[in-house]
C-alpha cells in the first residue's frame, strides 16, 4: 500500500494485456507500449483512497410474498367437472377456473324453490287476512302471525340467494370456481373427476409476483452487523449478473428450527419476473468499517497468480508495471 501512496497520479489498467503478439503493439527502447488499437478495448481507471465499504455475503432464498398470496379452499363438497387452468397460467379476477358438481348446491336450489313458494302463499294469506281484519272476521294477532311467518321466509330466501351467489351457482347442481384476483397460478391441487371436501388443503393459490420476498439466513456471528432498514443487493443463481436492490424490512427474532439461523425479509420489486420463488439467492449487506480508508481497486482489475493478486499500473503508453497488492477487505465491486 505504501508503494501506491508514492504514485497517486498512477491510474489502473482494468484489462489484462492478452494480445501481446499483435502487430499493433509498439516497442520503444525495447519496452512494451500500449497501441492505440489496444487502448480502444482497454479500460483505464484512476484510483484513490475511499472509505472502506465491506459487504457481508449471506445466503437466502426467493419466496412468495405471503401478503399477496391467495389460497383457495372449497367451502362445500363436490366432484370437479372441468378445470380451465394449468400451473403457471396467468388468470384475471372473475375468470372461471373450474366447475364443480355438488349435491349441496342442488339442496340449496331446492330450498330456494320451497321458500319462494312459501312466500307466495304467505303473501296471499297476509293480504286476505288484512281484508278480513277490516271486516272483523279475524283477530289482529292472527294477521301479525302470518306477516311474521312471511318475514321469516323472506329472510331465509335471502340467505339462500346469498349463499348461491357466494358459491357462484351455475345450474341446478353445479357451481363455478372463479379467480379471486389477477395473478399467476403458483400452486394447483385439483383435476377433473376429483372429489373435494371443505377440509381439503388449498385447491390452488394465486399471486401476482410483482413483489416477492428474499429471505436471508443470518448466523449468530453476523447479527451485530444487521438491522432493519439496511440496504441490500440480491442476486440469484439463475441470473448471477443481475442485481436487485431493497432494504431489510423485518427480522424474525426466532431461530429457524431447520436451518438454525435467524431469518430476515427483504421485499423486492419483480418487474421482469425473473425472481422465481424457490431460487437460491446471495444477499450482500453493507458492513460499516468506521472511518478507515484504503485504495479501491475494482475486482475486474485484479490478476490472480500463484496465490497472490496483482494489478497493472499505467503512467503512460510505454510506462506500465505490475504491482502486487495486499487485500484489506472486499465487496461485490
Amino acid at each position: 500500500m505504501n508503494n501506491f501512496k508514492m504514485s497517486l497520479c498512477a491510474v489502473l489498467l482494468l484489462a489484462i494485456f492478452a494480445c501481446t503478439e499483435k502487430k499493433e503493439e509498439q516497442k520503444a527502447d525495447g519496452k512494451f507500449c500500449l497501441s492505440q488499437d489496444l487502448k480502444k478495448t482497454t479500460k483505464i481507471q484512476g484510483i484513490s483512497e475511499v472509505p472502506i465499504a465491506e459487504e457481508l455475503r449471506l445466503s437466502g432464498k426467493i419466496e412468495y410474498n405471503e401478503n399477496d398470496l391467495v389460497a383457495f379452499r372449497s367451502l362445500i363438497e363436490g366432484v370437479v367437472q372441468t378445470v380451465h387452468f394449468e400451473l403457471g397460467d396467468y388468470v384475471k379476477k372473475g375468470q372461471v377456473l373450474a366447475t364443480v358438481k355438488s349435491l349441496q348446491i342442488q339442496e340449496l336450489i331446492q330450498q330456494r324453490r320451497y321458500f319462494q313458494n312459501q312466500i307466495n302463499l304467505l303473501e296471499k294469506q297476509s293480504q286476505s287476512k288484512r281484508e278480513l281484519l277490516e271486516d272483523g272476521l279475524v283477530s289482529r294477532p292472527e294477521v301479525l302471525k302470518t306477516e311474521s311467518e312471511l318475514q321469516s321466509a323472506q329472510i331465509e330466501l335471502e340467505k339462500i340467494n346469498e349463499n348461491l351467489k357466494m358459491f357462484n351457482a351455475a345450474g341446478s347442481n353445479v357451481f363455478q370456481i372463479l379467480a379471486p384476483k389477477n395473478g399467476y397460478i403458483i400452486q394447483k391441487e385439483m383435476s377433473s373427476g376429483q372429489s373435494i371436501t371443505s377440509d381439503n388443503s388449498p385447491l390452488f393459490s394465486v399471486s401476482n409476483l410483482n413483489q416477492i420476498w428474499a429471505m436471508v439466513n443470518i448466523y449468530a456471528n453476523n447479527l451485530k452487523y444487521i438491522k432493519v432498514g439496511d440496504e441490500v443487493r440480491v442476486t440469484t443463481m439463475a441470473y448471477p449478473d443481475e442485481y436487485y436492490f431493497g432494504k431489510i424490512d423485518k427480522i424474525y427474532n426466532v431461530f429457524d428450527e431447520d436451518d438454525h439461523v435467524l431469518k430476515a425479509r427483504v421485499v423486492l420489486t419483480n418487474q421482469n419476473l425473473k425472481l422465481l420463488p424457490g431460487l437460491s439467492a446471495d444477499i450482500f449487506i453493507k458492513k460499516s468499517n468506521g472511518t478507515a480508508k484504503a485504495f479501491a481497486i475494482p475486482n475486474t482489475a485484479k490478476i490472480f497468480s500463484n496465490n497472490k493478486s496483482y494489478v497493472v499500473v499505467y503512467k503512460n503508453d510505454c510506462e506500465l508495471s505490475i504491482r502486487e497488492i495486499s487485500e484489506i477487505s472486499s465487496n461485490g465491486s
